[in-house]
């Protein structure tokens, strides 16, 4: 078992959930958290334990932003009009990675952090292999034409775990997706429930 993946099964026991609502998940099979400790029972959670937890899980969601990066994007979020905790669920979404995981270019999100640093993207034509580039409401993304054959691809386009979000147009017979608006909490597909006002109280404390 590779690191990352090792990284990303201990994240949905340590938080008790199946974060992406994947069948392998090993949270389907042994529902505490990992470590010899993992089976006792748990005490009242601090205010501050819940806020950090929160923060974790959508953290760690997103192939698990690094702790500056993901503070980065909460501090833009807290510039911008209107809820903060709306703005920072609208910044990630926006993310490359997590546009190109929602379009159903590939099977996981830690997949299409790698795709896109790999350059098998293009958005408005032009190659792009930052995962965390923002993308903007009316940009198209496309699998580079030389990519579309990949195995990674072909599965997860034929996949019936998830379907693609109604704030994105895929036509994945031309394997392109654009990106229509930016979404609302409830719009976004998360298999268990985010709570990003709970990071905002984090940061703002």
């Amino acid at each position: 078992m590779s690191k990352r993946v090792s990284a990303k099964h201990k994240l949905d026991r340590r938080m008790g959930e199946n974060i992406w609502g994947r069948p392998k998940s090993p949270i389907n099979k042994r529902e505490y958290g990992p470590g010899q400790h993992g089976q006792r029972r748990k005490g009242k959670v601090s205010d501050f334990g819940v806020q950090l937890r929160a923060k974790q899980k959508l953290k760690g969601y997103y192939a698990s932003i690094g702790e500056k990066q993901f503070y980065s994007v909460y501090v833009e979020a807290s510039r911008l009009k209107g809820d903060t905790g709306a703005n920072l669920i609208g910044l990630l979404e926006r993310r490359l990675d997590a546009v190109i995981y929602r379009a159903k270019f590939v099977p996981t999100v830690f997949a299409a952090r790698q795709f896109v640093s790999h350059g098998h993207i293009k958005v408005n034509g032009r190659r792009v292999n930052i995962p965390s580039y923002q993308v903007k409401v009316g940009d198209v993304i496309e699998v580079k034409e030389s990519s579309r054959q990949l195995v990674l691809v072909l599965e997860a386009v034929a996949s019936g775990e998830r379907d693609t979000p109604d704030y994105l147009e895929v036509d994945h017979s031309k394997m392109t997706a654009k990106f229509v608006r930016i979404p609302e909490l409830n719009e976004v597909p998360y298999p268990v429930v985010m709570e990003p006002n709970l990071v905002v109280e984090f940061y703002s404390r």
